[in-house]
């Protein structure tokens, strides 16, 4: 139902994302769409590209008068380093100073450049940078606010960073943007920050895990009809794109594994007035491809960013020759930056689930048949 494409270079211009298939009347706020932008530049670990970066939107088309109008909706987002890279991202044919040859372990380098047929690793390594999360940040901004008209709420937060876990991990805790990590254990976060201080100072990098959760989410979205209707299935797509993501765990999916299945499944209760509901939630909101009605948690699993300070060895792409991997700037850590990109993912998924379910044209007729639905199922039984 809903389309989302970007364009755009790392180092280049600027960034643009097209969103395709947005009913007519959203609300939208710029503030509330920079604030998300902040929020992905944000997080203890970041590198110096975050300082030098103001994401803003600029709306390009599909808003008129504080609204979507239903047609696609197109935001840009300016590189102020861009001022800095004009003679390397020259769009006109120019002989570039010097080729980036040698590629880093871990990174889309080798593969893209095999693939497509580059001899200079920058024309792979400018798409491939995360840095083309940020377009996908401004779209879920009006994601976010488009879901908030039909009661659903999306926030994440830092689970674990370089093997060091939180003691308490809580569906339903939302964390303060000011907490470093956006990290609910204040205590392991203080040790979470000496691990990255210390990969810092090696030259190294961390990962972790990363839980996003969508409170308010109806049951019916999603289909077990077919495979690539699946809810489950599209999250997992959803979450993979995001650079670093190798993993995706739907509520305590890896826990469970090592149960019974009498201790995995949520018991099933009814109350008139309030419908079918669980006093538990181990499947994450999610059973045989549709949603329950219970809290949405997704889990992810991010890898060190592959950048280092201290490269590793590497074969250079012309002569084969042994080399250490091209160096440039790059973050320690960027858990909390992934946790507010896969809010904009899971934000993406979620509402076109909506609109397959309950129209796609206007918001007032959306919200009409989305509250004729709940006063249907809250009394079944």
């Amino acid at each position: 139902m809903i389309r989302l494409l970007t364009a755009g270079e790392s180092h280049g211009p600027g960034l643009t994302v097209i969103i395709d298939g947005l009913p007519a009347g959203i609300p939208f706020d710029p503030a509330l769409i920079n604030r998300e932008l902040s929020r992905r530049q944000h997080g203890y670990g970041r590198g110096e590209r975050m300082k030098i970066e103001k994401d803003m939107i600029q709306v390009r088309a599909g808003i008129r008068s504080g609204r979507t109008l239903g047609a696609p909706v197109a935001f840009f987002i300016a590189n102020n380093d861009y001022e800095n890279w004009r003679a390397v991202m020259a769009i006109e044919k120019v002989q570039p100073a010097t080729h980036i040859t040698c590629p880093r372990p871990g990174h889309a380098d080798l593969p893209g450049a095999l693939k497509y047929g580059h001899n200079d690793l920058r024309d792979v390594l400018e798409r491939a940078s995360a840095r083309e999360t940020a377009g996908r940040v401004a779209a879920g901004g009006l994601l976010k606010t488009f879901l908030r008209e039909l009661d659903v709420e999306i926030f994440s937060q830092t689970i674990a960073i370089g093997g060091i876990r939180i003691r308490k991990r809580g569906i339903n805790c939302r964390v303060p943007d000011r907490s470093p990590l956006r990290c609910a254990d204040a205590l392991r976060e203080r040790a979470m920050i000496r691990r990255i201080d210390r990969a810092r100072s090696r030259g190294d990098t961390l990962g972790g895990v990363t839980e996003i959760t969508a409170r308010g989410v109806c049951p019916g979205l999603g289909s077990m009809a077919q495979f690539d209707r699946r809810l489950d299935s599209r999250i997992g797509l959803a979450m993979l794109s995001i650079p670093s993501v190798k993993g995706v765990e739907i509520g305590d999916a890896w826990d469970n594994t090592r149960r019974f299945g009498s201790q995995v499944q949520d018991e099933i209760f009814f109350r008139r007035g309030r419908g079918f509901f669980r006093k538990t939630n181990r499947g994450g909101g999610i059973e045989g491809g549709i949603t329950n009605g219970s809290r949405l948690v997704v889990r992810l699993a991010v890898k060190p960013i592959p950048t280092l300070a201290r490269p590793l060895r590497s074969a250079d792409l012309k002569t084969g020759r042994p080399v250490f991997a091209h160096r440039d700037r790059a973050d320690i850590c960027a858990l909390p930056a992934v946790g507010v990109i896969a809010e904009a993912m899971l934000a993406w998924v979620l509402a076109d689930a909506y609109l397959e379910k309950f129209g796609s044209d206007s918001l007032r007729d959306i919200r009409a048949s989305y509250r004729r639905y709940c006063r249907r199922i809250r009394n079944a039984g």
